[in-house]
């Protein structure tokens, strides 16, 4: 079942979040050719009555250029909406355009986490330029305040906070008071007068308990809270770990200064996953698809130079075996198979490894029991591929003419065997070991692993090949 959006001219039809439907096509071809003949008013008129999700939909299926163009036209009412509506990259890529007007009067009246939330998306001297403009200029500043990525600067302040001397009556007078501000509540905090945080209430208790019962008798104090300071991604092991859906924020003295909603904690999932993604395929983690060409070298060239290093290590071990390549040629033709076999087995667990340090289900104490299973596993992965690679070379062995093709596939398979080893305890325990020293473990792998196991792999070969076949 689709909704539409409908106009005395055109209309969207809305399917499944990232389903582009067939019906819609034309209507984004209609819509780039109003926008490329500049009729911004007509344009104004079809979307004043579009929802804003269907505007976003449109916005990402036209061309940038198009797109920045069609946003820039947008009343302030559903523009803001839109910019809400949009992922990180593509906010920023759409705000390019704008101008410091433009912006001010998208953003103006808006909550100051939501206005923070898309300044982070513009350059610095374009946010010190905006933010006088904005009435709640004081408390954006306030929330810049806080180191990027940390429970500060990912709150809200929206919250309702009621003395221990309340009725449980009062709390929801207040609570109905506040709940066009809010919108989503799902406890209520209580302060004392310093506003310390000293427990709170569960929706049920204010539905459940008698209206003229003190609040300080029926509160709960089983509080889990986090610091101001604290990184956004051990905000959301704590939460995990204690199956929350908000969390409170306090600063260094147990001030009550916000809360974490369950929507940005699912954002800062999103957000990290993300960011780990490219860490893990050798990309900055500032890319962004609409990046220019420099850009795209300057987040890529650095990355690409390591592995060229890497590759040049591993082509001087080659090297210093050229003399046992020439008495068997052979041997150059397993070299592809122990690289693969090596970095595929490290990224393999070093990708458990990071879902299990970003899910708060193994840290530097699990290292010991972690390596003696990885390795017992990779032991039965690799005898296995090493049994079917010998079978392979020593059925095969005799028809392209090798020579001695048992002690070919032996050593194939002892090769195989302990290069599997070597790749997976390094790929386990290089994320532990960098987590341990608060680096980024998805950096470990991009490069780090797959170039490290690349030359692992290339020396243990010659070196069971020196031993065994030559």
């Amino acid at each position: 079942m689709t909704e539409t959006t409908e106009t005395p001219r055109l209309r969207w039809t809305r399917g499944r979040p990232g389903e582009t439907l067939d019906v819609n096509r034309p209507v984004v071809k209609a819509i780039g050719r109003m926008i490329k003949a500049g009729e911004r008013e007509e344009i104004r008129r079809l979307l004043r009555t579009w929802h804003p999700r269907d505007i976003v939909e449109l916005l990402v299926q036209l061309p940038l250029k198009r797109a920045r163009k069609l946003f820039l036209v947008l009343p302030a009412g559903p523009a803001a909406k839109v910019i809400a509506g949009l992922n990180n990259d593509f906010r920023g890529a759409l705000l390019e355009d704008a101008t410091i007007e433009r912006l001010a009067e998208i953003l103006d009246g808006r909550d100051a986490e939501d206005v923070v939330q898309v300044l982070t998306e513009l350059p610095d001297e374009v946010q010190e330029r905006l933010i006088p403009y904005l009435r709640e200029a004081d408390a954006i500043r306030e929330l810049k305040a806080y180191q990027e990525d940390s429970a500060g600067s990912i709150m809200t302040r929206k919250l309702v906070a009621v003395p221990p001397d309340w009725s449980v009556g009062q709390v929801v007078a207040e609570v109905r008071r506040r709940a066009d501000w809010i919108k989503k509540l799902s406890a209520v905090y209580v302060v004392d007068a310093d506003r310390k945080l000293l427990g709170y209430l569960k929706l049920r208790d204010l539905l459940l308990r008698p209206s003229d019962i003190p609040v300080e008798q029926v509160m709960r104090t089983d509080l889990v809270a986090v610091s101001s300071d604290m990184d956004q991604e051990e905000v959301v092991r704590v939460t995990t770990e204690n199956d929350l859906i908000t969390v409170p924020v306090v600063d260094a003295e147990g001030r009550l200064l916000g809360r974490i909603t369950a929507d940005e904690l699912q954002r800062v999932v999103r957000d990290e996953a993300e960011e780990d993604v490219r860490l893990l395929s050798g990309v900055s983690p500032d890319a962004r698809a609409d990046d220019p060409v420099l850009g795209i070298v300057k987040n890529r060239l650095p990355w690409l130079l390591a592995g060229l290093v890497g590759a040049l290590v591993s082509g001087s071990v080659i090297n210093a075996y050229e003399a046992q390549i020439a008495a068997a040629a052979i041997l150059a033709s397993f070299i592809p198979i122990v690289m693969s076999m090596a970095g595929n087995a490290g990224i393999q667990a070093a990708t458990v490894a990071i879902q299990g340090l970003a899910a708060g289900t193994l840290w530097i104490g699990d290292l010991p029991w972690r390596l003696v299973k990885e390795m017992l596993a990779a032991l039965l992965n690799g005898s296995i591929a090493a049994l079917i690679l010998a079978a392979i070379v020593f059925v095969a062995g005799p028809l392209v003419g090798v020579a001695d093709p048992l002690r070919l596939a032996l050593t194939a398979g002892v090769a195989l065997t302990l290069v599997t080893l070597l790749a997976v305890t390094m790929g386990a325990a290089v994320p532990l070991i960098l987590h341990h020293f608060r680096i980024d473990p998805a950096m470990a792998t991009g490069i780090f692993i797959t170039t490290g196991n690349d030359i692992i792999a290339v020396l243990v070969f010659f070196l069971v090949a020196s031993l065994l076949y030559l």
